[in-house]
């Protein structure tokens, strides 16, 4: 009986496990089914399981667009204006991006691929603008494809080839302009009734020569800035051009024309170099970078001294301090270049044009 009993039980156990197998072999077909009704791949998760990134590339992909309008142009403008740090360069790359609007604009229905940057390019060279202009231009350009493409409003593909469009080729080198030391003193003489704008003028003038600073180092100067270093007055820790910040070297004769400006004009802190009225009063804020050109400019007049800006002031800095035995190491530093090739550029001394080469040919007598 008990042996009987023992296989009814394993019997009905193997009924059991039969059952469910042939229950999930039928739950199995009947997914297989469905999915085969709905379309879907059995592998394949549905589309619902796609991944979101994927479908906002291909949404993106889907607004770019090949021709933009003017309020995309200006979108992109500001985004480009906003990624720039210097007040210089927005400025500057303001300014190319208007041009180029304007010029886009003008032509009818222009995609902005590289084929209309191209002829960008060329309407600029046949303006007969100096290499380095048509080559800012461009770089704005570059930049407002990169920013449209980052907002979606330019496929990446088009941005691309907008980027490989090369600049203009600049074929020699252009000279510079400097002063000699008898000029130099020449425009640092003090002018006649010696009035306070006068002292403000021949100070700015110093500080030019003496110092090779540029004009917007050169109004940012508060009298804080002049410290004492090693025994010797300095401009310390000057925020220059791409915010670099140096220590410039003061000679005792430049601070000694700026003390005598701050002290009749009564200057004890604040901005060094301030707005002079026609009464002689001193009032306002500091100066702007243009006042400063037309101060040279005014300078220049008075010492018959023709095509003179205030970077040439900043050559001479570098030429004066070359001839007097300065290493290029030390100048660079003065200056604040991050190249010593741009130094270079400012000496002028690969090419000798006091001694030159074709000067003793054997025909000076003809």
């Amino acid at each position: 009986m008990q042996e009987a009993h023992r296989f009814e039980s394993e019997e009905a156990i193997d009924n059991e496990r039969r059952s469910n197998v042939q229950d999930a072999a039928g739950k199995t077909g009947r997914r297989a089914a469905h999915t085969k009704l709905l379309g879907l791949s059995a592998k394949a998760p549905p589309r619902s399981y796609c991944s979101y990134s994927t479908t906002i590339c291909a949404s993106k992909r889907s607004r770019a667009k090949t021709i933009l309008r003017l309020p995309d142009l200006e979108q992109s403008k500001n985004a480009v204006l906003n990624s720039l740090a210097a007040a210089s360069s927005q400025e500057s790359y303001g300014h190319a991006i208007d041009e180029f609007i304007g010029w886009y604009c003008s032509e009818p229905r222009l995609a902005f691929n590289r084929s209309v940057v191209l002829r960008y390019r060329f309407f600029l060279e046949q303006k007969n603008l100096a290499p380095s202009t048509i080559n800012v231009r461009l770089a704005a350009v570059r930049r407002l494809a990169h920013e449209a493409a980052d907002t979606g409003l330019l496929s990446p593909e088009l941005a691309a080839g907008i980027s490989r469009v090369k600049g203009a080729k600049r074929l020699g080198v252009r000279i510079g302009n400097w002063l000699t030391v008898e000029q130099s003193r020449t425009l640092l003489a003090e002018p006649q009734g010696a009035s306070l704008r006068g002292k403000r003028d021949r100070a700015i003038l110093a500080v030019l020569i003496g110092c090779g600073l540029r004009r917007a180092e050169l109004v940012g100067l508060g009298l804080e800035d002049f410290q004492v270093r090693e025994e010797h007055w300095v401009i310390a820790d000057l925020i220059g051009k791409g915010k670099h910040i140096r220590t410039v070297p003061v000679p005792a004769w430049a601070k000694r024309v700026v003390d005598e400006w701050t002290h009749a004009a009564s200057i004890s802190s604040g901005a060094l170099f301030r707005r002079v009225g026609r009464i002689g009063k001193v009032w306002g804020a500091s100066l702007t970078p243009k006042a400063i050109w037309h101060i040279v400019k005014a300078a220049a007049k008075r010492a018959d001294i023709k095509n003179l800006a205030p970077h040439d002031l900043r050559r001479t800095c570098a030429r004066l301090c070359h001839l007097a035995g300065g290493e290029l190491e030390q100048i660079q530093f003065l200056l604040g270049h991050a190249s010593v090739q741009t130094t270079e550029h400012y000496l002028g001394c690969k090419q000798k044009l006091r001694h030159a080469v074709n000067d003793n040919l054997g025909l000076e007598d003809v």
